[in-house]
Formats: structure tokens, sequence, C-alpha cells
């Protein structure tokens, strides 16, 4: 028997999505076969808008409805503390949990090589930028305790401190200059987060322990 067309191109779109075998594909694309019409209208409409109604924060990279994003624009935020993510679901997991009140920066996925994915695929030269005024005095990298998460937090530690040894070389030429960015802490997630975990899983008593446990890197 031949599947009709309109069923199949549906579930290829839903084979296409992360997570999604064949067999759970199918699933929902009969489920969307038998709800109202309004129902699909709704959905087709949300996944329609859902790229004209975000944007992405110039400053912290998360996506948002404006930019910059509320988080980047909130005054009573401790700009001083930024913390380094994977995906902008990091930031809503943090944020809901309210364990942290400083900044974040998003990088959008991890390097990994066997995916071919390096440094530049990722929203990393953009935080040297943010260092350049100064104000941030803590790094967070709170990043997955995975493979490509521990290579992450490496490269990225590499890349701060070579930004902290030309500031010291620079102080010593002027040493009313860049004084506060020299004492730039990095630091990891404390004890908390699994070897191998995910800060989109983990719940609010894990995220504060990993938070107020984080140790410097």
């Amino acid at each position: 028997m031949k599947i009709p067309k309109a069923i199949q191109d549906l579930t290829n779109q839903f084979e296409r999505l992360p997570g999604i075998g064949p067999k759970t594909a199918q699933r929902l694309t009969f489920y969307l076969l038998h709800v109202p019409q309004n129902v699909l209208d709704e959905f087709s409409k949300a996944v329609i808008e859902l790229k004209r109604g975000t944007v992405q924060c110039s400053v912290c990279q998360n996506v948002a409805e404006e930019d910059p994003c509320q988080i980047c624009a909130d005054s009573g935020r401790d700009d001083s503390v930024l913390m380094v993510v994977e995906h902008p679901l990091d930031v809503f997991v943090v944020e809901r949990a309210g364990v942290f009140g400083g900044v974040y920066h998003v990088l959008h996925g991890l390097i990994s090589p066997l995916e071919n994915i390096g440094p530049d695929e990722l929203f990393i030269k953009e935080l040297p930028e943010r260092l350049k005024d100064g104000k941030i005095r803590e790094i967070v990298l709170g990043l997955n305790p995975t493979m490509e998460g521990e290579a992450t937090s490496l490269y990225l530690k590499n890349q701060i401190s070579k930004i902290k040894d030309m500031t010291a070389i620079r102080q010593q030429i002027n040493p009313s200059t860049h004084q506060r960015i020299n004492a730039l802490k990095i630091t990891r997630l404390g004890q908390g987060m699994p070897t191998g975990g995910d800060i989109q899983y983990a719940d609010e008593s894990t995220l504060k322990q990993a938070l107020e446990g984080r140790r410097e890197y």
C-alpha cells in the first residue's frame, strides 16, 4: 500500500528533527492527521512565526524577542560575572531555576571535530570583545561535561589566557590601563553536574549546587 504523499512528506520533515526516528515521526504525523483543522492551522502558524518572531541578541547571542535581550538590557544583573553556555535553551533552564544573577554568552554549539564543527562555526570570537572594557571579573564555563564540552572549555580557557597575557604586557608599558581584566577568573561548574550530564535536564537543586560549588579552571 502506497502512503499518501502528504503523510510521507510530513513524516520526512519530522525525521529531520534531532532525536526523532522513523516510528516516532509516523506517530506524530498520524496524530496530527486526526486533530481538528483549526489546531493544525495554529500549529503551522506557530512554526512559520518561529523565526519571524525571534531575533538573536547582538550582545550575548541568545534568542529573544528584541535586541538587546531582556537579560543584557537589565541593569539589575551582575554584569561582572558571565556564564558561557552551549544553547539558548540552557539560558532558559538556568533562568527558570533562578540560581544565577549574572549575564550569559551563548556559543550555539560545541567544538566537535567528528562533525566538522570548529571554533569558527561557533560564537567564540565575539567573547573576547566583551572582555575589552574590563567589567567582567569571572567567566563561568557552563558547558556540559561531555567530550565536546571539555574540548570547548579548554579552547576557551586558552583563548582567554592569551587575552590576560597580552593585558599583562600592556600593563608593563602603561600600568594605568586594563587593570581589572588581568584579574579575570575562569571557573567551572562544581559538584552536582555529573560527568556526561546535560544542563537542560538538571533540576534546580543540581544547578544551584553546581553554581555554588564552581571551582577555578
